[in-house]
């Protein structure tokens, strides 16, 4: 789908995508929100870039909340965002609460995007480990590049790294016909759009403002 195409069908599909999870802006419009994690009791992304909530907007005029809003996993307020992020920096644990509300979140149109802060091996392991809990006949599972991910807003060719690495890759937990849950376990936390926060040494991917636009896109075209 080309750039024109794809912008037109987003405003076309506005009202159907935020009715379910969509507050009025002052202008009188309907505001796509999303939310920043709390999971494991207290821990939370405090460098996750909201610069592709903006340039969605400014892409597809598509009105997007421009920040995050913190919410626990385990409240009932997580079903109000259509769209959440998730990310860290080393090992966590879910609880029950937790596991069982995420598994409702995605298996009713709810779409999670998550990636490991710093190339975080730990996180990685934990976060693999407890999406395997919740969802133990679904793998999480390479997306190939024909994906309509890569190609929602922009083409994306290649997931570009800061360091020489094995081939970046995003992976992605498929529920019926549609993505619900895209994960890389390389940064895209968008360093670049954020004060005081680098990557640490880890492998961040540098394209990451048109990946996530494109993975919201996505999310809320399917």
């Amino acid at each position: 789908m080309n750039k024109t195409a794809a912008r037109c069908l987003l405003w076309l599909l506005l009202p159907l995508a935020a009715a379910p999870a969509a507050e009025p802006s002052p202008q009188g419009d309907q505001a796509i929100r999303c939310a920043n994690l709390i999971y494991a009791g207290t821990e939370t992304s405090r460098c996750f870039s909201d610069q592709f909530l903006s340039s969605m907007q400014q892409l597809t005029a598509i009105p997007t909340e421009r920040r995050f809003k913190s919410v626990k996993l385990a409240s009932d307020e997580l079903f109000g965002f259509p769209f959440v992020v998730m990310t860290g920096e080393a090992s966590f644990t879910l609880t029950a609460k937790e596991r069982e509300n995420l598994k409702k979140y995605l298996a009713s149109g709810g779409f999670l995007l998550a990636s490991a802060g710093c190339s975080s091996s730990d996180w990685d392991k934990a976060f693999r480990r407890e999406i395997h809990r919740i969802f133990p006949d679904n793998e999480l599972a390479t997306l190939p590049k024909e994906h309509p991910v890569f190609h929602t807003v922009a083409d994306i060719e290649k997931l570009k790294l800061t360091h020489e690495a094995p081939k970046a890759a995003l992976v992605g937990l498929t529920l019926g016909d549609k993505t619900v849950l895209i994960y890389s376990r390389h940064g895209l936390n968008d360093t670049a759009h954020t004060e005081g926060c680098c990557c640490c040494g880890g492998n961040e991917i540098q394209n990451a403002l048109q990946v996530n636009i494109n993975i919201l896109a996505y999310a809320l075209l399917h």
